[in-house]
């Protein structure tokens, strides 16, 4: 198998059909059998693939995809999915898209992947395919504990994720930041997929437009405040590592059936050692 060959059943996987600004081939591959994938792109996986005799680094998180910024405009989609306007959703977007625009300049574009280069190690990276998959197993728990009960709550919708094993054995704990696990609610909705969660404005159109319950992977404390001020709805974050291995996992289990080793680290959980 080739580094195309393996992009393809990620994007497969998510429903993609072109390679989203947030993934890309750093040094393509061939004659891939064993692959270590791991959350984040540093170096020394390379040395690890080059020690242990891998074939390939796949990393969730990107290294010099300096257009990344633009996948933000994803939760517009989202959005609109969910019954949003899309000129509300695009307001609510398009300043902190643009301002992540500018962050990425201060980016090293090269650091991961001159090592990668040098050391003749194949280096790839998947980030918002992986996620679509993880958002779409959460929504869809979500979605089967709201059919089989009338009336819910927000620790209902977390004792709902704990289902997942991922959630099961992370470090973290789903929090609930903003509003209160007591709270009813109806409407809940996955906020991930789109770079990185969509802060205080995401959050609070989706409030505004009868969503009781909005769930992120990770938040800043800015944001938090934003929302407490704010007043309505209720926040569950259900912690940034935990939940990007809810997407990387189904992609592990698909490329074993391929015929590949596959060695998790770096925060894939659970690991393979």
């Amino acid at each position: 198998m080739d580094t195309e060959e393996i992009m393809k059943i990620a994007l497969d996987m998510a429903g993609f059909e072109e390679v989203p600004a947030d993934t890309a081939i750093y040094v393509p591959g061939k004659d891939i059998n064993r692959v270590i994938i791991t959350i984040d792109p540093d170096p020394i996986y390379f040395m690890i693939a080059k020690d242990l005799g891998y074939d390939l680094v796949i990393s969730h998180h990107f290294t010099s995809t300096m257009d990344a910024w633009k996948v933000f405009y994803r939760h517009v989609d989202l959005m609109v999915m969910n019954g949003i306007p899309k000129e509300v959703a695009y307001k609510a977007v398009d300043k902190r898209a643009k301002a992540l625009q500018i962050s990425y300049h201060i980016k090293n574009y090269d650091n991961a992947d001159s090592i990668a280069r040098l050391l003749k190690i194949p280096f790839m990276n998947i980030h918002s395919p992986l996620d679509e998959i993880g958002r779409r197993i959460m929504q869809d728990t979500i979605n089967d504990h709201l059919k089989k009960r009338k009336e819910t709550t927000v620790k209902e919708i977390v004792d709902a994720l704990y289902q997942l094993e991922e959630f099961k054995v992370a470090k973290t704990k789903i929090l609930v930041p903003h509003g209160s696990p007591e709270s009813k609610v109806e409407k809940v909705v996955v906020a991930h997929g789109a770079l990185t969660n969509g802060g205080f404005e995401v959050a609070k159109t989706y409030f505004d437009y009868g969503f009781d319950a909005v769930v992120y992977i990770h938040i800043s404390p800015s944001d938090l405040e934003k929302l407490k001020q704010y007043g309505k709805g209720n926040l569950i974050v259900t912690g940034h590592i935990a939940s990007d291995s809810v997407g990387i996992n189904p992609f592990v289990r698909k490329l074993e059936k391929e015929g590949l080793e596959v060695l998790k680290l770096g925060g894939v959980i659970p690991p393979s050692i």
